[in-house]
């Protein structure tokens, strides 16, 4: 290949590093917390915690590192973060470790009691919580059995005589019955309102809407903050678009960094490999071994093998192997394209003037209506009605009289300059719209109806509106509000080539992952650039004022 890297240019992509875990001082040296519980800790498992050779825990330096700055606390004794993220490539070891610290959770010296003066740096000294409940969650069970199995070959005997361990496949008691370590799934309810002390979140690269992964993390956080406790979460790289618990805890540290959230207390620990890094034998050779870590239990050529596979996607290779969160080979845009375009406090006010685009669905299918500002060419989600996941989207139908009232709401509240709408099931109210507003629009849709805009009736017409949509993204011409059900559906579509160029579609014709706000989006795009192209002026409209 003539634009193939050379060794010292793959050797010259630097991973990133996210977290204080491979953090050094000006001087070369590890970057270690002032205050820690950590070192008591680690000493507390080499004593009563079991390595898989039979002798006693130890941590690998890197692992170390993380203990130590996951136990910090500040000049109070208070710890420094109540959160946090241990984000690693498959096999690293997550389980494991996760595992040694509920057990710290439950029994060890995992709260902060005093002082120690006797130095000349003060060290803060740690003690067991007194009525420890720790819960290790997930929302299936073979998630929380992958690190439940692992903790009874790390009780020594010692552990178990010195705690009084009455143990079980899913609850481990301890200081009779006083303190408690259980295995939660997919049961938020269950869960809610429980005085936890740490809660593990297992793999939430899983944990998404459809199985309550929301409501599982949204109440986990609520036990915590009701108790002042703390939670960690473990997870691969995930994928984006499927708006995982991952993936919203991602997008939150990343508002930190930028500064568009507040500054909380939130550990997020992450080694993955710079995005340019080719999938050869030669490059991985030189980049696994930087990703990995201290986890030199991982093969270098098992995993070559496993990426050069080709019955696996070279997506999914990047996110298990090299820790890279990258979206499927056929997805329209990754979330580095989609965050470009994203406009910090655009906010859509009464009386801006804007055009609209509208998807409808009945039941399985969203139904979406969008708008984007005409002054700055910024998207906004007016309202979207999606089938509830789980029981409650049995015989779900979208609710068209709350759709329709949507629509002349909007009318009334903002200047609509043009609207196009999909005709596909929603017929009789598009006409309903159009012989309302129809002679106020500034620009009309195709045929003889001004708002019906038939995806289907013409490919060649819908592949290029679709691209033109698509050079404004790209352009960041296009912007957006932050709107994570627009990120969501904009990162479910996928690549559709025909003879007119490139459209969109869903992954397949029944996935859950749905579209419809990116239709809608295209809808308005294309309002708006035949408004620029052709549009008339006209008087500015009062609109019809009342709701349907």
């Amino acid at each position: 290949m003539a634009n193939a890297l050379t060794a010292e240019e793959i050797d010259g992509l630097e991973p990133s590093f996210l977290g204080p875990t491979w953090r050094r001082n000006p001087l070369g040296a590890w970057e270690l917390p002032r205050y820690t519980l950590g070192w008591q800790i680690v000493g507390w498992c080499a004593e009563y915690l079991l390595a898989e050779d039979g002798g006693p825990w130890k941590f690998t330096p890197e692992q170390l590192r993380f203990v130590l700055w996951w136990y910090a606390t500040d000049e109070t004794g208070r710890f420094v973060y109540r959160k946090g993220v241990l984000q690693r490539m498959k096999g690293w070891g997550k389980d494991p470790l996760l595992a040694v610290l509920c057990l710290v959770e439950l029994v060890g010296p995992s709260r902060f009691s005093k002082w120690d003066t006797s130095n000349a740096v003060p060290e803060p000294v740690g003690v067991p919580h007194p009525q420890a409940w720790v819960q290790v969650t997930a929302v299936n069970q073979s998630q929380t059995t992958n690190t439940m199995s692992l903790i009874p070959s790390l009780m020594s005997e010692r552990f178990k005589k010195t705690y009084r361990i009455k143990d079980g496949a899913e609850l481990i008691r301890a200081n009779g019955g006083k303190c408690r370590l259980e295995a939660v799934t997919s049961s938020y309810r269950a869960i809610e309102g429980k005085r936890t002390t740490f809660v593990l979140l297992n793999e939430t690269h899983h944990w998404v809407s459809g199985n309550n992964g929301h409501k599982m993390y949204e109440t986990i956080d609520g036990n915590a903050t009701k108790k002042d406790s703390r939670y960690l979460a473990i997870t691969n790289a995930y994928l984006p678009g499927e708006d995982s618990v991952a993936e919203r805890m991602r997008a939150a540290f990343e508002k930190m960094l930028e500064g568009r959230a507040a500054s909380i207390a939130f550990l997020y620990d992450s080694i993955e490999a710079h995005p340019k890094t080719p999938l050869t034998p030669e490059s991985l050779r030189i980049v696994i071994p930087k990703i990995r870590g201290d986890a030199v239990w991982l093969r270098v050529d098992a995993i070559i093998e496993s990426v050069l596979d080709t019955t696996l996607s070279a997506s999914r290779s990047r996110r298990m192997w090299l820790n890279q969160i990258v979206a499927e080979e056929d997805a329209l845009y990754g979330p580095a394209e989609w965050s470009s375009c994203y406009r910090d406090g655009a906010v859509l006010r009464p009386g801006d003037a804007i055009v609209l685009g509208f998807d409808g669905g009945k039941t399985d299918d969203s139904t979406a209506l969008v708008a984007i500002r005409i002054s700055d060419f910024v998207a906004f989600v007016i309202d979207v009605w999606e089938k509830p996941d789980g029981p409650q989207g049995d015989g779900w139908e979208v609710n068209r009289a709350a759709v329709n009232s949507t629509v002349h709401e909007t009318f009334a509240l903002y200047e609509v300059r043009a609207f196009y709408a999909d005709v596909a099931l929603w017929e009789s109210y598009i006409a309903d719209w159009a012989e309302a507003y129809g002679e106020g629009l500034a620009v009309k849709a195709p045929g003889t109806n001004a708002i019906a805009w038939d995806m289907r009736g013409s490919l060649q017409r819908s592949t290029l509106a679709h691209e033109r949509l698509m050079r404004s993204i790209f352009d960041t011409k296009l912007g957006h509000n932050g709107d994570l059900a627009l990120k969501r559906h904009a990162l479910n579509a996928r690549r559709r080539t025909n003879n007119y160029g490139l459209s969109f579609g869903k992954e397949s014709a029944d996935s859950p992952k749905k579209v419809d706000l990116y239709a809608a989006l295209m809808l308005a795009h294309e309002a708006l650039y035949d408004l620029r192209t052709r549009g008339k002026k006209t008087k500015k409209r009062t609109g019809r004022g009342y709701f349907m």
